[in-house]
């Protein structure tokens, strides 16, 4: 009798054990907060390491779990598959999301990857406004988070892309925002919302953009200690229009078109406004670090008007920073431009995370950071110190490709685009002149391997018909789509990369499936995240299955990805 007393005693508090770590388990956090950082390379974490505060990217990987060997494992490594990549958990192959643009054979034009002309602008015009998912083909981690919470977790993307915000908030986001260089304002769309919510309207109404473009872009720091950067007058860096030199400090008042001070001046003691015949150039702001202060601001306030993180349900942010990626196209990866960026993005970020602890509570939130692609060196950079690099012109990849046609088939245009690194065939032509299109993609495979700077060119039919699980054939496979994707898929060279101002060669890029491009940080810190690091390789996909295991939830119902365990322990 005493025996079994003992094991019903035993069982019901195992039982009990049981019950009360299953129910810590079922918990989520109040808030989830994606930050992606727009072209940022794994290696910016400790490049500037010395020169950050202790608030932003030092306490993540202080506090947090840092994966330090993450890579996209497709192509091409652009803003708006590696948004759409991060949030899905999978690749263009199945989301659909090859690039920022490419081309619609069946309406024979190109398209914007968040383009939708069945909407309307909200605050903004319709170049800007007319945006939306529907390109997007599956789901996202957001819209599990919300079909999990039968729609009462809010899903919030805000960033100063379009395509940063949109895809990233997913298809049943109740909100996102997005930046109209148009009139300084962040807008919305009528996939949305009829109107702006009156904490945004009144936001765009204080005029920030404006506001941070009043002063000139001088260093954080005093120049002298941008150790870890080039000079500040090199060759390979692009002025801002108006600019003699890309040097500092950069004059953004004189630059965005604002009245001289001492105009302003006068105008203000006399009671006037400064005229406005001449709008500024209030678009400026992306090119600046200012851009993300801005959007650290917005999201801030999209925070506390939608209270995030404190209505009883697991809200999502999802929050890009892009102004680093407009800086590094326009100055490159050693610049000093690009570490005063993100030297100040460091600031913005403890902003940011000193606010979530004051209003959803210390070890409330689940942060990941990440970005959507790397960057390689500018070329002129990297032959200056004797390596291996060089440039292409995309224009000239589809000239010399189409003249190579015209000699071999006659005249006609065989080439309809080079787009994402891809040659789009013009297949109705190829037709009428009955040729076998596998025959001419072929010839084009032929042609584009004579022509500088190419390392293979791959056949769309071979990836149709085959499988690879590694190598650069997998990351060819994992980037194609059979209905958005080209016919020919071109593989620079290491350090070689597309110059839209070829032969000049200013800044830099991305998109290739070398290891500057591919690896980015991920991070994942706050809510039951314990401080530590890895080395196992992790692919970008697997991010969106770790935070559905976290929270609980569905994958997305594309997800290719597996759940990091080491984070999860």
């Amino acid at each position: 009798m005493k025996k079994s007393l003992f094991l019903l005693l035993a069982a019901a508090l195992s039982g009990s054990a049981f019950g009360q770590k299953k129910a810590a388990a079922l918990s989520r956090p109040k808030l989830v907060v994606g930050i992606v950082v727009d072209q940022m390379r794994y290696d910016y974490l400790y490049r500037y390491w010395s020169k950050y505060g202790t608030g932003g990217f030092r306490r993540l990987l202080g506090e947090g779990f840092s994966y330090e060997n993450t890579h996209y494992n497709y192509v091409p490594t652009y803003t708006g598959p590696g948004h759409a990549s991060l949030y899905t958990g999978t690749t263009p192959s199945m989301h659909g999301i090859v690039g920022n643009n490419w081309w619609v054979r069946e309406e024979g034009k190109g398209t914007y990857v968040t383009e939708d002309k069945t909407v309307q602008p909200v605050g903004g015009t319709a170049l800007a406004g007319q945006m939306s998912p529907r390109h997007m083909l599956t789901s996202t981690i957001t819209d599990e988070l919300r079909l999990a919470t039968n729609f009462q977790s809010k899903v919030i993307g805000v960033c100063i892309k379009d395509r940063g915000s949109i895809l990233p908030a997913g298809h049943a986001a109740n909100a996102a925002y997005w930046y109209d260089g148009s009139n300084g304002a962040f807008i919305t769309s009528t996939y949305y919302q009829p109107a702006l919510p009156e904490w945004v309207t009144k936001f765009n109404a204080e005029q920030r953009a404006a506001r941070y473009l009043d002063k000139p872009w001088e260093t954080l720091l005093p120049i002298g200690q941008y150790t870890e950067s080039s000079a500040d007058d090199v060759a390979w860096e692009a002025a801002f229009r108006g600019e003699a030199k890309p040097v500092f400090p950069h004059d953004l008042p004189r630059l965005s078109g604002a009245a001289p001070a001492a105009v302003q001046g006068a105008l203000k003691a006399e009671g006037e406004k400064a005229p406005a015949a001449t709008p500024r150039n209030l678009d400026l702001i992306r090119s600046t670090p200012f851009g993300n202060s801005l959007t650290a601001d917005f999201a801030l306030e999209a925070i506390r008007a939608e209270q995030l993180g404190q209505r009883g349900q697991t809200d999502f942010l999802a929050l890009s920073f892009s102004s680093t990626d407009y800086v590094g196209h326009q100055f490159g990866t050693s610049a000093i431009e690009t570490e005063d960026t993100y030297l100040r993005l460091d600031q913005d970020l403890a902003r940011v995370l000193a606010y979530l602890d004051k209003t959803v509570g210390k070890g409330q939130t689940l942060v990941f950071l990440s970005a959507d692609h790397g960057a390689a060196s500018s070329p002129d950079f990297m032959r200056l110190h004797r390596l291996p690099a060089g440039s292409v012109g995309p224009a000239l990849m589809r000239d010399s490709i189409q003249q190579a046609l015209v000699r071999r088939h006659g005249a006609g245009q065989w080439v309809l685009t080079y787009e994402n690194q891809q040659v789009y065939l013009n297949r109705p032509l190829i037709a009428q002149h009955k040729l076998n299109l596998r025959t001419v993609q072929d010839e084009v495979v032929d042609i584009a391997g004579t022509l500088s700077g190419v390392n293979r060119a791959i056949a769309a039919d071979d990836l149709q018909k085959s499988h690879w699980e590694s190598g650069m054939l997998m990351y060819l496979e994992n980037g194609f789509f059979p209905h958005r994707s080209g016919d020919v898929m071109v593989v620079l060279q290491p350090g070689w990369l597309e110059s839209y101002t070829y032969p000049v060669n200013k800044g830099t890029t991305h998109g290739s499936m070398n290891t500057y491009d591919t690896h980015v940080p991920l991070v994942f810190w706050g809510w039951h995240v314990k401080h530590g690091e890895s080395s196992v390789v992790a692919k970008i996909t697997d991010a969106a299955a770790t935070l559905a295991r976290m929270l609980h939830i569905q994958e997305p119902n594309g997800c290719t990805g597996t759940p990091l365990v080491e984070v999860l322990r």
